[in-house]
C-alpha cells in the first residue's frame, strides 16, 4: 500500500472516530440521547433537501445518517411500492449542506437539554423563596433574573400597590413551572400566601425547627394579612416567637413586604375561641356559632364594633377567611339598669312634700 492511499484510509478513520466521539461526549455531557439526535438530524436534513430542491409528488424520501462516520445520504421511492426500490438522489455537495444542519439541531439541543436541567433543577425548589432582579417588562408580565434563568411574574402574581422597576431586587416565592407560550417558564409570585409562610420560616427559628407552626393565612396582598399559629412544644409562645423581642422578627418580615400590615394571632381548636381571636383588635366579643351551616354570629360592644368590622369590612373579611366560618357582626344589647328606692327615700321625700304643701298654705294665707 502506498503512502498516499494509507494517509487517506487514516484520514478517513480520523473522520470516523471524530464524529462518533465528538457526538457522544456531547450527548453523555448535556443528557442527551444519541438516537434522537440522530433522528432531529434526519428530519432537518429532509427539511432542508425540500427547501432547496422540492419534493415529487407520489414520492416518499428517507434521511439516512451513519452513527460512525456521519455521512448523510438522501433515498426516495413511489408511493405504494416497496421501500427496496428507493432510490438515491443525495446531490452533489450535499454533505456540506448536512453537516451545518446537524451542527445547527447539535445546538439547539444542547441548549434544550440545559434548559431542560435547570428547570428540573429549580423544580425541585418550588415552594421555596429566592431573590430576584427585575429585568424587564414583557407587556404586563414582569421579566425577573433569578440565578441561572429569567423567570415570569405574571399579572396575578403581582402586589397592585407595589411600584416594580427596573434592576429592583425582591423576594420572590417560586410558585410553579408552567407552559406559557409553547415553551415552559417558572412563575415567581409576590401575593402567594406561601410568600409569608417562608418568610416566617427563614426569620424565626421555632418556625423553622417546627416548634411553631403556622395553620392558616388569609391575605390581602400588599394591604393586610392574618396569621394564625400555634405551638407543638410546651413551653413556647407561638405569637411571641413570631413577634419577637421588640417585634424585631415581624419587622424583618413586614419590610420583605413592603409594608403589608400582619396581625398574628393564637390558633385554637375550639372555633368560638378561634374566631374571637382573629377578630383582633376587638375586644370583649361574643361568639355563637352553626357548625354545620359554619356560620358565626358575633356580638359586639358599641365601641368595639368599627375595629371588629374593619375599614370597609377588611378585618371581618380576613376573619371569616382565616377561620372558614361565614361571620355576622352586629351590636351587642345594651343593658338598662333600674334604680331601687329605699323606705327611707320614700320617708324623706313624703316630709319634703308636707312642707311644701304648709309653705303653699301659708302663703294663701298671707294674701
Amino acid at each position: 500500500m502506498g503512502k498516499p492511499a494509507f494517509f487517506i484510509i487514516m484520514a478517513i478513520l480520523k473522520a470516523r472516530t471524530e464524529f462518533a466521539s465528538a457526538l457522544n461526549q456531547v450527548c453523555a455531557e448535556r443528557g442527551i440521547n444519541p438516537e434522537t439526535v440522530i433522528n432531529t438530524i434526519q428530519e432537518a436534513v429532509l427539511a432542508a433537501y425540500k427547501r432547496d430542491f422540492g419534493f415529487k409528488e407520489d414520492f416518499e424520501y428517507e434521511a439516512e445518517i451513519n452513527p460512525e462516520t456521519g455521512a448523510t445520504r438522501l433515498f426516495s421511492w413511489q408511493e405504494g411500492k416497496k421501500k427496496s426500490t428507493r432510490k438515491d438522489i443525495t446531490p452533489p455537495g450535499f454533505g456540506r449542506i448536512a453537516a451545518q444542519v446537524a451542527k445547527q439541531v447539535l445546538l439547539q439541543k444542547i441548549r434544550e437539554a440545559e434548559k431542560s436541567a435547570i428547570l428540573e433543577e429549580y423544580a425541585k425548589r418550588v415552594g421555596t423563596l429566592i431573590n430576584g432582579m427585575i429585568l424587564r417588562f414583557d407587556g404586563r408580565n414582569i421579566i425577573v433574573d433569578i440565578g441561572k434563568v429569567e423567570a415570569v411574574m405574571p399579572p396575578a402574581e403581582q402586589v397592585r400597590s407595589e411600584e416594580y422597576k427596573l434592576s429592583q431586587r425582591l423576594t420572590f416565592y417560586i410558585e410553579g413551572i408552567k407552559d406559557l407560550e409553547k415553551s415552559q417558564q417558572i412563575i415567581v409570585s409576590r401575593t402567594h400566601e406561601g410568600l409569608i409562610k417562608s418568610l416566617f420560616r427563614r426569620e424565626v427559628p421555632e418556625v423553622a425547627s417546627g416548634a411553631v407552626q403556622i395553620k392558616e393565612i388569609a391575605r390581602e396582598p400588599g394591604n393586610r394579612s392574618k396569621i394564625a399559629v400555634m405551638s407543638t412544644q410546651v413551653g413556647v409562645d407561638p405569637v411571641g416567637s413570631c413577634v419577637g423581642q421588640k417585634g424585631i422578627r415581624v419587622q424583618a418580615v413586614i419590610n420583605e413586604l413592603e409594608g403589608e400590615k400582619l396581625d398574628i394571632i393564637q390558633y385554637s381548636d375550639d372555633p368560638i375561641k378561634f374566631i374571637a381571636a382573629a377578630l383582633s383588635p376587638a375586644e370583649g366579643i361574643s361568639v355563637k356559632i352553626d357548625e354545620k351551616e359554619k356560620t358565626a354570629v358575633v356580638s359586639a360592644p358599641d365601641d368595639q364594633l368599627s375595629l371588629a368590622i374593619g375599614k370597609g369590612g377588611q378585618n371581618v373579611r380576613l376573619a371569616a377567611r382565616l377561620t372558614g366560618y361565614r361571620i355576622d357582626i352586629k351590636e351587642a344589647a345594651k343593658k338598662t339598669t333600674i334604680k331601687k328606692t329605699t323606705k327611707k327615700s320614700q320617708k324623706k321625700g313624703n316630709k319634703k312634700t308636707k312642707t311644701k304643701k304648709r309653705v303653699k298654705k301659708s302663703k294663701t294665707k298671707k294674701a
